[in-house]
């Protein structure tokens, strides 16, 4: 049975070039194929949340700035422009098929400080306990270049894991995942189904496409990572011509990445879909092995700390030659973890003056990535 069709909630993202034109303006036909699609995902009882780029792109027009680049300021004043013309759009298309809408706008500190992530899934989840569609775009009105997604991939991956979703789909002007950048390799080959997000997976994203879209393979996969750790199943699909969600339900050809077997908890979940660590901290090859058998990061095994992070911030957990681990929250700041570093978790008292918690990280607040779990089996 095709995934989409069995799905409970799915998020859909919508990419810029999809649903704006070369000139600027909406393209209304497409839109309304899609609703459609989203309708009869309604219908078939699955709740529906839309991710929707276009806001810039749509400003650009209103205020007349053309093609050329934009400076962050400018940015942010054709977001304000266009985030009006871009939920009417959404307004009018959803209605025409039936359908309420509810615009939220997200922030990376809605979704990654906890109080505020909490607000933000209770409203998304009473809206569709009413029955209305979620279109949720990024608050590029007020983010800065420091403190923002910068894409909807990530996005849609981080609100997929917040109301937790069992699938999503990024449009694209793309079928899938190929083994190299089809646009320059004929001989690329299309991927199916991607099990596990390795290393030689990520190696394949290739650069992002010219025109409105900030995004490319490389945020896809980034995406991918975060969907699957929260327990979703997440499809990369031709977005272009009409009913594209008819299409995937139809076999056209696609990327799936599965999520693992068993879903994370929901502060598992929460850890694992953030975007932008406060630091980084590597470990020897003895407190890998034990990452992976399940064990709590004691200081004992750290060998290197990146960053200027904070108790109880999130950071990425490393080997000691720079590969990913898993992400967790740290039990001290960067500076104590500088002088506890390499040292039994019996000495923490005389070192820092005071008795801490034993491990850098516990295992309750560690997710590993899929590659490394699965090195320990």
């Amino acid at each position: 049975m095709n995934r989409l069709a069995t799905a409970r909630r799915l998020v859909v993202k919508v990419g810029s070039a999809l649903l704006v034109d070369p000139a600027g303006a909406v393209q209304s036909a497409w839109l309304g194929g899609l609703a459609a699609d989203l309708a009869a995902a309604r219908a078939r009882g699955t709740e529906v949340v839309v991710v929707t780029s276009g806001a810039v792109a749509l400003g650009r027009g209103v205020l007349g700035l053309g093609r050329r680049a934009l400076k962050l300021e400018e940015k942010q004043a054709c977001a304000a422009s266009g985030q009006i013309p871009l939920f009417r759009a959404w307004y009018e298309a959803l209605g025409a098929v039936g359908l309420a809408a509810g615009q939220v706008l997200l922030t990376p500190d809605d979704t990654e400080e906890r109080r505020r992530h909490l607000n933000a899934r209770a409203t998304l989840l009473t809206l569709l306990g009413f029955g209305a569609v979620p279109v949720i775009n990024e608050n590029d009105t007020v983010a800065t270049a420091e403190i923002r997604f910068g894409d909807n991939d990530r996005l849609a991956a981080r609100v997929a894991q917040m109301v937790s979703a069992d699938t999503l789909v990024l449009l694209s002007d793309i079928d899938g995942l190929y083994t190299a950048d089809p646009r320059k390799d004929p001989a690329a080959q299309h991927i199916a189904e991607v099990p596990e997000i390795t290393p030689e997976i990520l190696a394949m994203a290739g650069e992002a496409p010219p025109g409105y879209s900030s995004g490319g393979m490389v945020t896809k996969l980034a995406a991918a990572r975060i969907a699957v750790a929260a327990g979703a199943a997440m499809a990369i699909a031709q977005g272009e011509g009409d009913r594209p969600l008819q299409r995937v339900l139809d076999q056209a050809r696609c990327t799936w990445f599965l999520p693992a077997a068993e879903p994370l908890t929901q502060r598992k979940r929460w850890i694992a879909g953030h975007v932008k660590p406060a630091g980084r901290i590597a470990v020897d090859s003895g407190a890998a092995r034990a990452l992976a058998r399940g064990a709590s990061l004691l200081p004992a095994g750290i060998v290197a700390v990146e960053g200027n992070f904070h108790r109880g911030d999130l950071i990425e957990v490393a080997d000691a030659q720079g590969k990913r681990l898993g992400i967790g929250l740290s039990a001290y700041g960067a500076d104590a973890a500088r002088l506890i570093l390499g040292h039994h978790s019996r000495d923490i008292e005389a070192i820092l003056g005071y008795r801490g918690r034993d491990e850098m990280i516990h295992r309750d607040d560690l997710v590993l990535d899929r590659a490394h779990t699965a090195e320990g089996r």
